[in-house]
């Protein structure tokens, strides 16, 4: 079952919402309406009906409510001196409907560029059962196949971790409508981005 079902209009599923809110990892932390996670498991029946309602108008009418923009953000730390600002990641700490919202569009968006091939099947990083190990045998199988053939490989290493932080999201938003992304969902989530 898909989470956005393409009509004139993509419709947010009741059956959706309450197989999001099932799978719902109670053992997260609350969000900030803090709400934990386990409640929302326990009252889905009666959640399910309501909130899809809500997600649909939200999507209908490309606004997100003005509680669902606010967010704790707090630095956590990676590496290195701690001195040193960059050596932090900020995580923000949200709406748990906020984040199940989120998930439709997260949704939409992939199935978009999946189903117009805008990634190509060798990205690993953010794909759904690939991993940083599964690049690695990918990797490993072609070079040695090219070594094997006798072929000269050559291997050029990149630092991309910051690379997403540069992106232009209205650039990245409008590359994806150019593959095929609806415009009413553009719009929806330029206003999530923009919260």
């Amino acid at each position: 079952m898909t989470l956005l079902q393409r009509e004139s209009s993509p419709v947010i599923q009741e059956e959706a919402v309450h197989d999001l809110l099932c799978h719902l990892d109670t053992h997260k932390s609350m969000g900030l309406d803090g709400i934990h996670l386990r409640v929302l498991r326990e009252l889905v029946e009666e959640l399910a009906k309501p909130l899809s309602i809500i997600y649909q108008q939200s999507r209908l009418t490309e606004e997100v409510p003005d509680d669902w923009r606010l967010a704790n953000v707090t630095p956590i730390y990676k590496k290195g001196p701690k001195e040193d600002l960059g050596n932090y990641r900020p995580v923000s700490l949200t709406l748990v409907l906020r984040k199940v919202m989120e998930r439709f569009i997260l949704g939409a968006l992939t199935k978009c560029v999946q189903d117009n091939q805008g990634i190509r099947p060798s990205p690993h990083r953010f794909m759904r059962s690939r991993s940083c190990l599964t690049s690695l045998i990918s990797f490993y199988d072609l070079v040695t196949h090219l070594v094997d053939e006798g072929k000269a490989v050559d291997v050029i290493y990149l630092d991309c971790s910051k690379a997403f932080d540069t992106v232009s999201h209205s650039i990245l938003l409008e590359k994806l409508v150019a593959h095929g992304l609806d415009r009413c969902i553009l719009h929806w989530v330029k206003n999530w981005l923009e919260g």
